[in-house]
């Protein structure tokens, strides 16, 4: 006996691929709910001091890593990833970094969650502030 395909077998077949294929992109964290991995080596260069505002920020999208200025002369560093669903953060303005998906925005300070819906703050990452140079540690 030969099993005919109807267009309702078809559709939810290829809907549970396109689902799967598509909550993959956000499993990249393990199981002890640590971000993903930053994709920057270490001793880069990526901006020089005067490039990043006080009380804000300029994001690497291609390192996935954030540096802002909370003060004058303090340089802080977090992964561009958001903790909610894996997006790359698109701005940092008004004291927050944020997150475009679905509006989660974290604080330059610290990289804490200043709303949600993200369940955790940015990971920090390592730099080091070499004169007027800033590179990842």
């Amino acid at each position: 006996m030969t099993h005919r395909s109807t267009r309702r077998t078809v559709l939810l077949a290829t809907g549970a691929a396109t689902l799967a294929i598509g909550c993959s992109k956000y499993g990249d964290e393990d199981d002890s709910g640590s971000s993903p991995s930053v994709n920057a080596s270490g001793g880069q260069e990526l901006a020089k001091t005067s490039d990043i505002p006080v009380g804000g920020g300029r994001i690497f999208k291609d390192e996935k890593v954030v540096v802002t200025q909370p003060e004058k002369g303090e340089f802080k560093a977090f992964s561009a990833v958001c903790t909610h669903q894996g997006c790359t953060v698109s701005a940092v303005t008004d004291g927050t970094i944020n997150c475009p998906c679905h509006g989660s925005r974290f604080k330059v300070a610290d990289g804490s969650v200043a709303k949600g819906p993200a369940p955790k703050p940015l990971a920090e990452q390592q730099i080091k502030v070499e004169g007027n140079s800033i590179n990842l540690a």
